[in-house]
C-alpha cells in the first residue's frame, strides 16, 4: 500500500448526512489520504456544527491536504442535536444540494489556494446519487459507496420489482399484523427462498405508492449503475452470494472493501488520529469502567444514531438487563425516547448499581475491542453488525428500520451469530436472551461462529486478502485511471 507521487489527485467526499453514513465515509477518506489523495469532505451545515460541538473545533483543522466544507440541506435552520427527519432530508437534499455541491467544485479547482490541486474524483453516499449530476458536468468519475450490507443494497434492487409482482404497497394497515409479512420471496438471486417480506428493509410496509422512502430507495438502487463503480464496505467471504447478482444487475465494478474500520490499520502514524465524526460527544469514561471487569462479562447496549423507542420499551429493556443480573454497558442517546428523556427510573438505578453503566455516546469501536464485551443488544445497522463480526461478538437483535430487518435476517439464519427478539419487548425476554447469549448452548454456538467471522474478516484486510486487494484496485483501476 504505498502512496503516490505528486501532483495530488483530489477526492471530494460527500456522506448522506446521517451518524451511521458519515462514519464510513469518514473511514474511506482516511483510506484514501493515505494513499496519497487530497480530501475535501463535505458534510451539511447542520451536521457541521454538530461536529464542531461535540469535538471542538481543532478536530475540524485536519491537515493541508484534508479539509472539511459544508453545503446546505434545504431544511430551516436548527441548533437541535439529534438526527435529522430521514423523509425531510430525502426531499431537501437532491433540491438544494447540488448547486451548492457544484459551486464548491468550482470554488476548488480556481486555484485560490496554490497548493490545492484540482478535484479529480466525486466518492458521494450511494444514497445522494444525485451527485452523479456534478460528476457529469465537471467530467469526473463517481464511486458511489453503498453503506449498508450488501445483503442490504441487493433488497434495495428489487424494490421496483416487489411493486411491479404486487407485493407492495400493502392492501391495508391490516396487512402489518395479520401474517401477510411472512409472505416468503423466493425468487431474488442471491437471497434464499425463504426469506420473507419482513426482513426486507422496512420501507416496503406502506399503503403508500407514493410513499417518499419507497420510492427514493428505488430511484437510489437503481442510479447503482450509472457510478463509475459501487463500493460497500463488506468483505467476499461473508456476503458474496449477495454481492454477485449486484455485478450482474446493477454495476460490473462493485468493490468489496471491509471491514473498513479493519482497513485503518493501514493508517499508519495516522496524522488524521484527532480527526473524528461522532455527532455526539463521546463518554471515554466507559473504557476505564469496561477495564474494570472481568474478559466477556459485559453485555454491550447500543441502538444507534436514530432508533426511537416508546418509554415502556425503554423499560423493558432496563429491567430486563436488570434482572439478568449480567454487567452491562448502556448506551442511551438523549432523543432514544421520541419526545421524551431517556431516563429510568430511580430503582433501576440502585438495582444496577456498580454492574451498569449507562451513558449518552461512546467511542464504538474501542468498546468492541474490549476483551470484557461478551455480547451485544444491539438495532443490527450495518456499522454495528459488522464490527460485531470483525470482534467475534454474538448478537442480540432488535431491528429498527430500514434493512436492519435483513442485517437481522442474516445474523440469525445465514451467519449464526444473532438470535431476533421480539419487536413488542419484555423484560423476561430480555433477560431470557440475555442469559442465553453470554452463558446458553446457544450462545456458545453463536460465539463460536462469530470467532470464524472474525478469522474470516482478518484475512479479508490482510496483505493480499480479497478487501485489500479491492481497495487497491479501486484507487488504481478507477480513481486513478484517467489521472
Amino acid at each position: 500500500m504505498g502512496s503516490i507521487t505528486k501532483p495530488k489527485p483530489h477526492a471530494i467526499c460527500i456522506p448522506y448526512p446521517l451518524q451511521g453514513h458519515i462514519n464510513p465515509m469518514m473511514k474511506l477518506a482516511k483510506l484514501l489520504h493515505f494513499k496519497g489523495f487530497h480530501i475535501s469532505f463535505v458534510n451539511t451545515h447542520y451536521n457541521h456544527n454538530r461536529l464542531l460541538r461535540s469535538r471542538g473545533p481543532s478536530s475540524l483543522d485536519g491537515l493541508p491536504d484534508f479539509r472539511f466544507y459544508s453545503v446546505t440541506d434545504g431544511l430551516p435552520p436548527s441548533d437541535a442535536n439529534v438526527s435529522q427527519s430521514i423523509p425531510d432530508l430525502c426531499e431537501s437534499v437532491p433540491k438544494n444540494s447540488l448547486e451548492p455541491i457544484c459551486e464548491l467544485i468550482t470554488k476548488l479547482n480556481g486555484f485560490e489556494d496554490p497548493d490545492m490541486p484540482p478535484v479529480s474524483c466525486i466518492v458521494s453516499d450511494g444514497c445522494m446519487s444525485f451527485t452523479l449530476e456534478a460528476a457529469n458536468r465537471f467530467g469526473l468519475p463517481e464511486v458511489l459507496f453503498w453503506t449498508p450490507s450488501a445483503c442490504g443494497v441487493l433488497a434495495y434492487a428489487h424494490y421496483r420489482e416487489l411493486v411491479q409482482r404486487g407485493y407492495i404497497p400493502l392492501k391495508d394497515t391490516s396487512d402489518m399484523t395479520n401474517g401477510y409479512l411472512e409472505t416468503t420471496v423466493d425468487w431474488i438471486p442471491g437471497m434464499n427462498n425463504d426469506i420473507r417480506l419482513k426482513d426486507l428493509p422496512n420501507f416496503i410496509q406502506t399503503t403508500d405508492i407514493n410513499d417518499i422512502m419507497l420510492n427514493y430507495l428505488t430511484t437510489e438502487a437503481e442510479a447503482m449503475h450509472r457510478g463509475t463503480a459501487v463500493v460497500i464496505n463488506t468483505f467476499d467471504a461473508l456476503e458474496q452470494d449477495s454481492v454477485k447478482p449486484l455485478l450482474a444487475k446493477n454495476n460490473p465494478n462493485i468493490f468489496t472493501i471491509g471491514p473498513l474500520h479493519m482497513m485503518q490499520q493501514y493508517v499508519q502514524n495516522d496524522p488524521l488520529k484527532h480527526v473524528g465524526s461522532n455527532l455526539w460527544k463521546e463518554d471515554a469514561s466507559c473504557i476505564s469502567w469496561l477495564d474494570t471487569k472481568e474478559p466477556k462479562s459485559v453485555v454491550y447496549v447500543n441502538f444507534g444514531s436514530i432508533t426511537i423507542m416508546t418509554k415502556e420499551q425503554l423499560i423493558e429493556f432496563g429491567w430486563g438487563l436488570a434482572n439478568s443480573n449480567k454487567d452491562f454497558l448502556w448506551i442511551t442517546r438523549p432523543d432514544i425516547v421520541g419526545g421524551d428523556e431517556a431516563m429510568m427510573p430511580p430503582e433501576f438505578v440502585h438495582e444496577t448499581k456498580g454492574r451498569g453503566m449507562v451513558t449518552s455516546w461512546c467511542p464504538q469501536e474501542q468498546v468492541m475491542k474490549h476483551p470484557a464485551i461478551g455480547g451485544f443488544l444491539t438495532h443490527c445497522g450495518w456499522n454495528s453488525t459488522i464490527e460485531s463480526i470483525s470482534n467475534g461478538i454474538p448478537l442480540i437483535c432488535w431491528p429498527f428500520f430500514a434493512e436492519q430487518q435483513t442485517n437481522c435476517r442474516y445474523s440469525c439464519v445465514e451467519w449464526g451469530i444473532g438470535m431476533e427478539i421480539n419487536t413488542n419487548v419484555k423484560r423476561e425476554e430480555v433477560k431470557a436472551q440475555v442469559l442465553e447469549m453470554m452463558d446458553g448452548e446457544k450462545g456458545k454456538t453463536m460465539k463460536k461462529n462469530a470467532m470464524q467471522w472474525k478469522l474470516k474478516a482478518e484475512e479479508a484486510i490482510a496483505i493480499g486478502g480479497s478487501s485489500y486487494l479491492n481497495f487497491d484496485k479501486l484507487v488504481t483501476d478507477v480513481l486513478l485511471k484517467n489521472y
